[in-house]
C-alpha cells in the first residue's frame, strides 16, 4: 500500500509554529520589498547622533540592518550589485587611511563614530542610494523626505530665533554642555555651520521642487518665508555667505523664470531679516556681534599656520591622528582648550594623511563634479522629474556649498555627507542607466 493512503501523523502546535516563524518574517519581507523607507529612516536617525558625543546607536543598528537588507534583497531576486563607478577607488583609499588611524587612536567610541560619519557612512549610502532609487516612487519618497527634514530644521532655527526655546524638540539641543554654538541655532548637529549646511543643501532641493511645482500652496511659502530666517538664525558667516551666493548663482544664471523670482525673494526676505534682527531685536543682538567679531579669526588663523607648518615637516604621509592632535596642542600657546581642531576639512586631511591623502580626496571632488555632466536620454526613470536636467545644473552649486563649507568647519557630521552622497549615488544610477540605453540603442 502507498505512503499515500496513510500521510504522516500532524504534530500538536506545528501549524502554530510555522506561522509564527512565517509572521517574524514579514517585517523583513516589507523591507525587502521597498528598501527605500529603510533607508530614509536610517538617515533620519542620522540626523540626531552627532559623531563625537555618546549618544543613542539606533542608527548604527539602522544603518546595519540596510545594508542586510540590500544583500538579502540582491541575493532573492538575484540582481547584479555595481560596487565600481565614478568616487569608489579614492573613497577606498580614504576608508584605508582612515580605517589604519583608527586602528591606532585610544580613544575607541569617539573615534570609530568619527570614522563612521565622516567615511564608512558617505561610502555605503552611496552605493546603497545607486541601487535602492531606481524608479519614481522612490525618487519621490527621497524628495518627500528632503522637504520634511528641511521644514523641520527650519522650524527648529525659527523657533531658537524668536527665542521660543520651549518648542524646541529634542530637547538635548538646548543643553549647554553639549556641542559647541549653544548661543545660535545648531539643531540636532550641535553645532551651527553643520546645520546652516543642511538647510542651504535642502533649501536648494525645495528650490528645484518648487521650480517644478511638485512643493507648491501655503506649504511652499512658508517652508521658503522661513528658510532666509533658518539661514540667519545660525549667526554663522560662512553659512550666510554660501546661501548668498548659492541665491544670487540662481537669480543670475537660472534657465527658470519661476526660481529666478523666487531668489529674488530670498534676497529681499534676508535682507529684510537681517536688518530688522540686527536693529529691533533685543534678543539678538549678537547678531551684529558677530558681524564684527575678530576673535575667532584669530584663533584659526594661527590654527591654519600651525597646520601649515606641520604639512611642511611631514607632507606626503602626515602625523597620522593622534600624533598631529598631540603636535597641533604643542604649538597653539597662545590660547588655552581641551582639543584644537582645525576647523578646515582640507588641512585637516593634508596635515593627517599628507598629500595622498589630499590628492585622494581631490580625485573625490572631481568625480562628484563629473557626476551631473552631459544630458539625460528620454525615457531614462520613466515619468519622473526629480533628476531631470534642471537638477542636474544644480548639482556643481550643491556641491559649491559642501566645499565652501568644508573650508569652515571639518566635516564630521554624517548626515551632511550622507545626503550629499546619496545624491550623488541617485546621479550614478540615472548615469548608468543612460549609459545602458545608450549601448541597447548602438546594439540595434
Amino acid at each position: 500500500m502507498s505512503s499515500a493512503a496513510h500521510p504522516a501523523p500532524r504534530i500538536p502546535g506545528a501549524d502554530t509554529f510555522a506561522w509564527a516563524i512565517g509572521a517574524s518574517f514579514r517585517p523583513l519581507h516589507a523591507l525587502i520589498a521597498a528598501p527605500s523607507l529603510l533607508f530614509l529612516a536610517t538617515l533620519g536617525l542620522m540626523l540626531f547622533h552627532p559623531p563625537d558625543f555618546h549618544f543613542h546607536s539606533i542608527d548604527r543598528v539602522a544603518f546595519g540592518l540596510l545594508v542586510l537588507v540590500v544583500l538579502l534583497r540582491v541575493c532573492a531576486l538575484r540582481q547584479p550589485l555595481r560596487f565600481g563607478g565614478p568616487i569608489t577607488w579614492p573613497m577606498v583609499g580614504l576608508l584605508v587611511l582612515a580605517f589604519h588611524g583608527a586602528v591606532t587612536q585610544p580613544n575607541g567610541d569617539e573615534t570609530w563614530s568619527l570614522f563612521a560619519a565622516k567615511w564608512l557612512v558617505p561610502f555605503m549610502l552611496y552605493h546603497l542610494a545607486a541601487y535602492i532609487f531606481n524608479d519614481e516612487r522612490s525618487l519621490c519618497r527621497f524628495e518627500t523626505f528632503s522637504l520634511i527634514v528641511l521644514g523641520y530644521l527650519s522650524l527648529t532655527a525659527v523657533l531658537f530665533l524668536i527665542d521660543a526655546k520651549q518648542f524646541i524638540f529634542p530637547r538635548y539641543i538646548l543643553d549647554e554642555g553639549l556641542g559647541y554654538h549653544v548661543d545660535r541655532a545648531r539643531g540636532p548637529f550641535l553645532q551651527a555651520v553643520a546645520n546652516g549646511v543642511a538647510l542651504n543643501l535642502l533649501g536648494l532641493v525645495a528650490l528645484n521642487s518648487y521650480r517644478r511645482q511638485r512643493l507648491r500652496g501655503v506649504l511652499a511659502i512658508l517652508l521658503l518665508m522661513a528658510l532666509p530666517l533658518a539661514i540667519v538664525a545660525t549667526k554663522t558667516r560662512a553659512v550666510w555667505l554660501s546661501f548668498a551666493g548659492s541665491i544670487l548663482v540662481l537669480l543670475f544664471f537660472s534657465p527658470s523664470r519661476r526660481l529666478r523670482r523666487t531668489c529674488l525673494c530670498f534676497v529681499l526676505a534676508g535682507s529684510v531679516a537681517l536688518a530688522a534682527a540686527v536693529t529691533f531685536s533685543d534678543r539678538n543682538t549678537s547678531l551684529s556681534d558677530r558681524l564684527e567679531e575678530r576673535g575667532p579669526v584669530i584663533f584659526r588663523m594661527a590654527i591654519y599656520q600651525a597646520g601649515w607648518e606641520m604639512f611642511l615637516q611631514k607632507p606626503l604621509t602626515g602625523w597620522g591622528a593622534t600624533d598631529m592632535q598631540t603636535e597641533l596642542s604643542k604649538r597653539i600657546s597662545d590660547f588655552h582648550q581641551r582639543q584644537f581642531f582645525f576647523h578646515n576639512t582640507y588641512l585637516e586631511i593634508v596635515v593627517q594623511y599628507g598629500l595622498v591623502g589630499l590628492l585622494l580626496y581631490l580625485w573625490i571632488v572631481i568625480d562628484l563634479f563629473k557626476l551631473g555632466r552631459g544630458r539625460i536620454r528620454p525615457g531614462y526613470f520613466p515619468h519622473s522629474s526629480f533628476l531631470d536636467q534642471q537638477f542636474r545644473n544644480l548639482w556643481p552649486l550643491l556641491l559649491g556649498v559642501y566645499l565652501l563649507n568644508g573650508s569652515f568647519v571639518v566635516m564630521n557630521y554624517q548626515f551632511v555627507n550622507g545626503f550629499l552622497f546619496a545624491l550623488a549615488g541617485l546621479l550614478t544610477a540615472q548615469n548608468r542607466r543612460n549609459s545602458d540605453m545608450e549601448f541597447t540603442a548602438l546594439a540595434r
